[in-house]
């Protein structure tokens, strides 16, 4: 009879600390993806609020350079590194420009002032622009190429060049300001630029401050140089 109830006693007591291990297996793995879909959340957050994702930088126009003459014929000629694949960068290939240009084969896209269609998340801002919204004006729908200049596995770098044909944005000193806005409505595809940027702190300037009150998905590229007005 003891070794009866001693095996059954065993046989009870093996039973609830299986049932044991089984539960705090399953609140393990709850607080695991508790935890995941925290961190998700978090990162979400972060991008809003100025985590840099992409890499941005401009060739030209340089600092300090004196730029263009009888104030245009100057570039903007950039890129920007994505670490996605091609479709989470919202751009496409784009070849065109004002008049006959635009809408044109091969690549045909818009032309004006605003967002870009085959570059929806680029942000290009000229201190001087005398377009639209002055100098909050996203002027990235007046790029004439854009194209992927290199492709490796997760990573996409895209170009975007515009030469500036109508002496429409000031003279003299200028501050170009150049940045990929963030996914803002997490759709997975960085196509979240505006058509202008809000003065934020209603300073009569848009900069790098009201970039980032925005929310950018990259660094800013702040490029002071000269719009040359002469001949």
């Amino acid at each position: 009879m003891r070794s009866v109830v001693h095996a059954g006693r065993g046989t009870a007591l093996g039973a609830a600390l299986g049932a044991g291990l089984i539960l705090a297996l399953l609140i393990g793995m709850l607080a695991a993806d508790t935890g995941r879909s925290e961190a998700q959340a978090s990162e979400r957050k972060a991008g809003h609020e100025g985590k840099k994702d992409v890499k941005v930088e401009v060739f030209a126009p340089e600092k300090g350079h004196v730029a263009g003459r009888n104030a245009d014929g100057f570039f903007v000629d950039l890129e920007a590194e994505f670490p996605t694949g091609v479709e989470a960068t919202g751009a496409r290939e784009q070849l065109t420009g004002p008049g006959a240009h635009q809408n044109q084969p091969p690549f045909p896209g818009a032309f004006g002032p605003g967002k870009d269609e085959s570059f929806p998340g680029l942000v290009v801002l000229l201190s001087t622009t005398e377009l639209g919204a002055g100098p909050g004006q996203n002027l990235a729908g007046l790029f004439n190429l854009t194209g992927f200049t290199d492709r490796i596995a997760g990573e996409t770098e895209v170009w975007a060049t515009w030469i500036v044909g109508a002496p429409l944005f000031g003279e003299g000193e200028s501050t170009a300001y150049v940045a990929v806005a963030a996914d803002k409505d997490d759709n997975g595809v960085f196509d979240d630029a505006p058509g202008a940027v809000p003065d934020s702190d209603g300073d009569g300037d848009v900069d790098k401050k009201d970039l980032e009150k925005f929310g950018v998905a990259s660094n800013i590229e702040k490029v002071p140089f000269v719009i040359n007005p002469n001949p």
